[in-house]
């Protein structure tokens, strides 16, 4: 009990990813064949359905939005600040700050320090654009298989990441996800959530910038 407590956070959040993709693997299929139906195309069983591209289109364009905005949010919190959001470092501790802030004071400055201390944001950006790369040969393929459908012509994946086709389905996305952590970094200022590490405590003036009294 003790383990899962100490790995709740992570545990809660892996719970309720696996039970959405599950049920988002469930409605697509029956959205899928229903439309195969009406039109009187082929169905899919529900496997042949999960490894479609239709499937990794819907799942990799809102996978590579999340990454990038993490991946954004960790870049612009080193330089960037927001006054009175718990969100933001101080306002006069804007950049990479001294070695004696970051606990490295007296090492050796090589490449495996600058790795580690960059890991976080590489690991993230590494993972955004390979699920970019993902979103755009899974909508590739959904495209050109429409296209078949239609008897259209084809596109290569480089004229197809160019169409406004992609980039519609790919802004949408990053659209919303830059709002919700503009909103954040604002609603903190103002609003609290007593008990949460996102959220300055309850008496704490909406002057304060960061968590700490």
């Amino acid at each position: 009990m003790k383990t899962l407590r100490n790995h709740s956070l992570s545990l809660f959040f892996l719970t309720i990813f696996i039970a959405a993709l599950i049920g988002q693997a469930i409605a697509g299929s029956a959205e899928f064949n229903n439309e195969a139906i009406s039109h009187g195309s082929e169905t899919l069983s529900f496997w042949s359905y999960v490894v479609s591209p239709d499937f990794g289109q819907a799942v990799m364009e809102n996978w590579q939005s999340e990454y990038l905005q993490f991946t954004l949010f960790i870049i612009a919190t080193v330089w960037f600040v927001q006054k009175g959001s718990p969100e933001s470092k101080k306002v006069d501790e804007v950049g990479t700050q001294s070695d004696a802030e970051q606990k490295v004071e007296g090492r050796r400055h090589d490449f495996k320090l600058w790795l580690y201390s960059n890991s976080l944001v590489i690991v993230m950006a590494a993972i955004w654009i390979g699920s970019w790369l993902a979103q755009s040969l899974t909508g590739w393929r959904v495209y050109n298989e429409q296209a078949l459908d239609h008897s259209e012509a084809t596109l290569g994946w480089v004229q197809y990441v160019g169409t406004a086709d992609f980039w519609e389905s790919t802004l949408q996305n990053w659209q919303s996800e830059f709002l919700a952590v503009g909103s954040m970094v604002v609603l903190s200022i103002y609003l609290r959530q007593r008990g949460s590490p996102e959220s300055k405590p309850v008496g704490l003036s909406n002057e304060s910038t960061g968590v700490e009294a």
